[in-house]
């Protein structure tokens, strides 16, 4: 058992506001409960649900960590009862329930997994929240199957790359929306057959054009209400549409349920954070039996934009929210 000490650096969220309210300061050490692991944190991803939390917009539940932070990837340094599968110094990534931004964290043994084999900490860390999140909308949710079409809304971003690999991956044929050539020219390296920059082209017309005017069969969509009406119309008879984001608003003023009737189509919505324990063990045992091989042998291998210190974490927000990143942010401990 490694000797661990009393105090720990971790990132508070002083106060609802602007990247500058993210503050170091000294915390006691987390102690692991029934089923949990005591990890030491080598790299935290940075997600958009991290920065909605700071502006006060997505809290954590009762009793849950107000710290930051929903991956991570480190060195298991203790277990609590009955936690099984690990063993002190495993190398692991895992998504937490909070806590992340820190030296230290807890975190269900259930959502944790050992890393890919080869992988170092910073691209580890960059796997859990977004490869989570794909796996249970788009594959367990959006039963998405090989041969398929699919849209990526945003494919550059952390959910948008990760999209695009595991649709590659596992045999869809993925577009995606993207702002502007460089990023566009990322999407296609990450898996996407064609980008539509959004910025000079509607991308109805051009999915419809792209699928001989059958529509796709389904739609990943971070944006929300905004795109809410030109997805319908994007989609083919019994196509799905995956709502994981309201980067363009919550609510849709009013809309024709016509063709949603019409076409059979299924509208679904999730977040992450409401998922319990036992559902988010269910998608850590799919990713790893299906998953987890690909990233073993080098594919799907998250892009990591840039890396900044723990005490950075402020810059890393700043730069989440220029929207100028492709792929993942990560944070160094």
């Amino acid at each position: 058992m490694p000797s661990l000490p009393a105090l720990m650096t971790e990132i508070t969220i002083t106060q609802p506001g602007g990247p500058e309210v993210l503050q170091a300061r000294q915390a006691p050490l987390p102690e692991p409960g029934p089923g949990q692991l005591l990890v030491k944190v080598e790299a935290a991803g940075v997600n958009r649900p991290d920065v909605l939390q700071r502006r006060g917009l997505y809290p954590m539940p009762p009793g849950v960590t107000p710290t930051p932070g929903l991956e991570i990837a480190g060195e298991v340094v203790a277990l609590g009862e009955g936690a099984q599968g690990f063993s002190v110094g495993n190398p692991v990534c895992g998504l937490t329930d909070g806590g992340g931004y820190a030296q230290y964290v807890v975190l269900p043994a259930s959502q944790t997994l050992l890393r890919p084999r080869g992988m170092d900490a910073i691209h580890a860390a960059a796997i859990p929240e977004t490869f989570f999140t794909v796996w249970a909308n788009l594959f367990m949710m959006g039963r998405a199957k090989a041969g398929e079409t699919l849209l990526v809304h945003g494919g550059t971003s952390g959910i948008g790359s990760t999209a695009l690999m595991l649709a590659k991956e596992m045999g869809l044929h993925a577009i995606s929306t993207d702002g502007g050539p460089e990023k566009g020219a990322a999407a296609v390296q990450l898996g996407a057959e064609f980008s539509i920059d959004y910025r000079t082209h509607a991308f109805v017309p051009e999915a419809m054009r792209w699928t001989s005017g059958r529509g796709v069969d389904l739609i990943l969509d971070i944006m929300g209400a905004g795109y809410f009406e030109q997805n319908l119309a994007a989609l083919a008879k019994d196509g799905r549409l995956l709502l994981i984001g309201f980067m363009a608003g919550d609510v849709v003023d009013k809309f024709s349920l016509l063709p949603i009737m019409l076409k059979r189509l299924t509208v679904t919505g999730s977040t992450m954070r409401a998922r319990s324990t036992e559902e988010k063990a269910a998608i850590a045992r799919e990713l790893h039996a299906l998953v987890w091989p690909a990233l073993s042998a080098g594919r799907c291998v998250p892009h990591v934009h840039q890396v900044f210190d723990l005490d950075q974490a402020a810059d890393a927000h700043r730069l989440m929210e220029s929207r100028s990143h492709i792929g993942k942010i990560v944070l160094k401990v």
